[in-house]
């Protein structure tokens, strides 16, 4: 074999290998345990980043040892193809979107093979081609007959020079992103599907323990985030009555303005009531007040989102019409709200300053009364500032709130129930903070939705037969619209039942459609009668989930919910798809900038720059190497090619190799943390691959003739048995909790130990802990593993290393002849003595009264004390 180690030559000898084998193809064995891991499918952007090396090579390590175990491992991958990202791309390079996204999907994919990962390519799909999205289209027609999904209409981002629906991100300071025109705020029709009548199982599985499903194999931050998400509330719906007519002479909403409030308990400290800007109260109050209508016409500039709505400037203006308090009569004034969102609750929410902090900041902007109605025991109000206490509901008790006073919040809110139900203007209430999934997007790049629009039938389902509803690839957007629009050979078609002419609906289904199912198709990725089959039935549920935090609440929310959909459509079986959840973190390098004179940021390379280091070797600057020039420190953060702080994958497996990228980013930290890249680590990883070539090929001959006859082994071979096994076990342990970092300080230990061990006349010592190694890296480094397990005969003996067994512990090397205690004199350690395992305490004794180093230090003294502690040290008092 080779002395030196040649990454190129070893990996592309490796690949070529296992492609001639078709070594990653897998079927369904009843006769084996089925493991399913699987990465959450990227996006093809165009080159994979270091992130996606991370995340791929944690499942591959899953998947290899695992396989070693005697599993039938499942390890797929596909592309999350339509969305947004492309659309930008075509208008920008004026070519199709999906010129660019196979072209990029090619690229990555190759990047994939270099890195070596054990995918079944036989199940590879693309969220984009036909034969996967006509499952999208088919089960939202199902979901249409079950009443799952509904057509209703919806408040969107509007830019009025583009003609056309901006997702949230590109609206920038209320201006379209590439337009800059004002956005708007309109309403419009689309398609919702009805997630919220799943909220209490899909809350139960993630906050409640006892509950069958409980999702215990996920971190519990996620379940967490998970359930604020979902955000059931219980309190009481009640309404404000008023006689604020419209102009048709009615009462507006019958008179009955509705809010629902956690906090009825402080009822009587409401000042004002607050109305979104489409709220039906506020459109007739501009009607005749301009001040008003442009303020609401200010509004419809503004985000669509709670999480936006959350950071922007709290802005109200006041209507001039009042409401009655429903208990006791008063008049409460309504004002228009810029943070009340109409598509929450009733569109409206009770003014408390005094016990909430919103409300709080609101009313001492606006002159507004604060009426204290809550009190705690040893704490002072005063409406100078907001104290935390304010809003305490667990230690308040109601004041100045007539019946309800001395009232706690559990008992106020029980007696308001009481009290508005019996005027009949409420009742207690649970509500959530989800809300129903609107999937229709104004989009061009996405799957079609399968309906058509007749003038006379209303809006159709495409029939059965028909899909699926195939989207024209060769579209290039201009930023005018949705070019579907454009297209009369998708456009125009005959109603499917009158027949006359009629329009397809042009809006594309929400990208998370795509992602919220894929790894069921894996499982019969090539069916083409049937969404899922029996590959469901034997993979399903997936047994362990790979992905970024960042996906914790809508991906894996939307996931969990069409998982239920297809269970009640007879679909699947399992309730739930995700037995365990892996969110591995972000890969983070070092930023460095530098504002240039007109404001801009200019962002450098590391290799650009050399750091400038203080006293205690902190960096606090840098320098260009180029000129000299002074450069800003951002610290670290999470690689990105906007900010030159990312690392090519390609440029590294070219100048080390696939297996030393894997090591290192195994190796750096553990797969749960963030990773800071490092440049002297990837060395060193590629120097521990080198040492592990050059020890297979300094003692070749000694481990091919090494055999299994531990009996003959001396003293050092023995010890030699025992690091090997203890390591082993420790290994063993890690990969089971996943813990790779320390899988590789493993390998690192056995390759020092068997290093330095004399090899002469032992090599049955060194054969074995050598195919230890060799399976214990091989996971995380699988072509020079292959390379030298096939080079040094293990794999004529033990088979394929693929599906070579994992090594098994022998709890007899582990056992010790002699064991090595450390002696000490009068607590000083001395030296050390060497007894018989099974040695009594008066052979101990013996031995370390008679050790020379004892008599040197004891100065002829007489022992008055000898203490053992059994397997670690002797020590004498003299």
């Amino acid at each position: 074999m080779n002395e030196k180690y040649a990454p190129s030559e070893v990996e592309q000898a490796a690949r070529d290998h296992w492609n001639a084998c078709d070594a990653y193809r897998v079927v369904e064995d009843a006769s084996k345990p089925k493991f399913y891991a699987c990465s959450m499918l990227p996006y093809p952007s165009g080159k994979l980043h270091m992130g996606h090396v991370r995340n791929y090579t944690i499942n591959d390590m899953l998947t290899r040892q695992l396989r070693m175990k005697g599993y039938n491992v499942l390890m797929p991958m596909g592309w999350d193809a339509f969305g947004l990202p492309a659309e930008n791309a075509a208008m920008k390079n004026k070519v199709p979107p999906a010129a660019w996204t196979y072209d990029n999907i090619a690229y990555m994919k190759s990047q994939m093979q270099a890195m070596g990962l054990a995918i079944d390519w036989s199940r590879e799909i693309a969220t984009c081609k036909p034969d996967y999205y006509r499952w999208n289209q088919w089960l939202f027609l199902k979901m249409l007959e079950a009443g799952i999904a509904e057509r209703r209409t919806q408040v969107v981002n509007w830019d009025p020079v583009d003609q056309t629906v901006l997702a949230n991100e590109q609206v920038i300071d209320g201006k379209g992103w590439r337009s800059g025109a004002t956005v708007e705020k309109r309403e419009i029709p689309g398609y919702y599907l009805k997630i919220t009548d799943y909220a209490e199982e899909l809350l139960a599985a993630v906050a409640d323990p006892s509950d069958k499903n409980f999702l215990s194999g996920w971190p519990e931050r996620v379940r967490l985030m998970q359930e604020n998400w979902i955000g059931k509330s219980e309190g009481v719906r009640f309404a404000f009555p008023h006689a604020i007519r419209g102009e048709d002479g009615q009462p507006i909403q019958d008179g009955l303005l509705y809010v629902f409030t956690t906090r009825a308990d402080t009822i009587m400290g409401v000042t004002f009531c607050a109305v979104a800007p489409e709220h039906p109260l506020a459109a007739h109050a501009a009607r005749t007040n301009p001040a008003l209508a442009a303020f609401i016409e200010e509004c419809k500039q503004g985000g669509t989102t709670e999480a936006e709505l959350a950071t922007q400037d709290k802005k109200g203006l006041a209507t001039g019409l009042f409401v009655t308090h429903p208990l006791t009569g008063e008049q409460v004034e309504v004002w228009v709200g810029n943070y009340v969102l109409m598509s929450y609750g009733d569109g409206a929410v009770m003014g408390v300053p005094a016990h909430d902090e919103r409300d709080f900041a609101f009313a001492k902007k606006y002159g507004i009364a604060i009426k204290q109605v809550v009190a705690v025991e040893g704490e002072t109000y005063s409406t100078d500032a907001w104290a935390e206490w304010y809003g305490d509901k667990q230690r308040g008790v109601c004041v100045n709130s007539g019946a309800l006073d001395g009232l706690t919040h559990k008992q106020a809110v029980d007696k308001v129930a009481e009290l508005v139900g019996t005027k009949g203007l409420g009742e207690k209430k649970t509500t959530w903070r989800l809300r129903d999934w609107g999937v229709s997007r104004q989009r061009y790049w996405g799957t079609p939705i399968p309906i058509i629009h007749c003038d006379s039938c209303g809006p159709v389902p495409v029939p059965e037969k028909d899909l699926p509803v195939v989207l024209p690839e060769d579209c290039i957007p201009d930023g005018s619209g949705n070019p579907l629009n454009k297209r009369a050979d998708f456009l125009n078609c005959s109603c499917p039942k009158c027949g006359a002419a009629a329009k397809r609906e042009t809006d594309t289904m929400d990208t998370f459609v795509d992602s919220s199912w894929y790894f069921m198709r894996y499982c019969d990725a090539t069916n083409p009668e049937q969404m899922v089959a029996n590959g469901t039935d034997y993979w399903m549920p997936m047994d362990q989930y790979i992905g970024g935090i960042e996906h914790a609440i809508l991906h894996l929310l939307y996931a969990r919910f069409w998982t239920k959909v297809m269970r009640d459509l007879k679909l699947v079986k399992i309730d739930e798809p995700f037995t365990k959840l892996l969110t591995q973190g972000m890969v983070l390098n070092h930023i460095y900038s530098r504002r240039g004179e007109k404001g801009g940021i200019e962002y450098f390379w590391p290799h650009e720059v050399e750091n400038q280091f203080d006293a205690s070797g902190k960096i606090v600057g840098a320098k260009r190497k180029s000129d000299g020039s002074m450069v800003d420190y951002e610290g670290v953060g999470t690689m990105s090619k906007s900010k030159n702080n990312g690392v090519d994958p390609q440029e590294l497996i070219n100048e080390y190799g696939a297996d030393t990228a894997r090591l290192f980013v195994m190796f750096a930290s553990p797969p749960e943390q963030t990773l800071e890249w490092n440049d002297s680590g990837v060395e060193g990883a590629h120097r521990f691959l080198k040492r592990v070539w050059g020890f297979g090929a300094k003692h070749a001959e000694a481990i091919k003739a090494g055999g299994a006859d531990f009996a003959a082994l001396n003293d050092d071979g023995k010890a030699l048995r025992r690091e090997v096994h203890l390591v082993l076990k420790q290994v063993s342990y890690d990969y089971e909790r996943m813990q790779y970092n320390t899988v590789v300080s493993g390998a690192m230990k056995l390759l020092n130990a068997l290093e330095g061990f004399k090899a002469e006349g032992q090599s049955a010592a060194v054969r074995e802990g050598f195919s230890v190694l060799l399976r214990v890296i091989y996971p995380a480094c699988p072509h020079i593993a292959h390379a030298l397990w096939t080079e040094l005969g293990f794999a004529a003996e033990l088979g394929e290393l693929l599906d070579a067994p994992w090594p098994q512990v022998d709890e007899g090397a582990l056992v010790q002849d002699q064991i090595e205690l450390m002696l000490q004199v009068n607590g000083k350690l001395r030296g050390s003595i060497k007894v018989a395992a099974s040695a009594d305490k008066a052979t101990i004794e013996a031995v370390a009264l008679a050790n020379p180093e004892f008599e040197k230090f004891a100065e002829g003294r007489t022992p008055k004390k000898v203490v053992i502690v059994p397997g670690r040290l002797v020590n004498v008092v003299v």
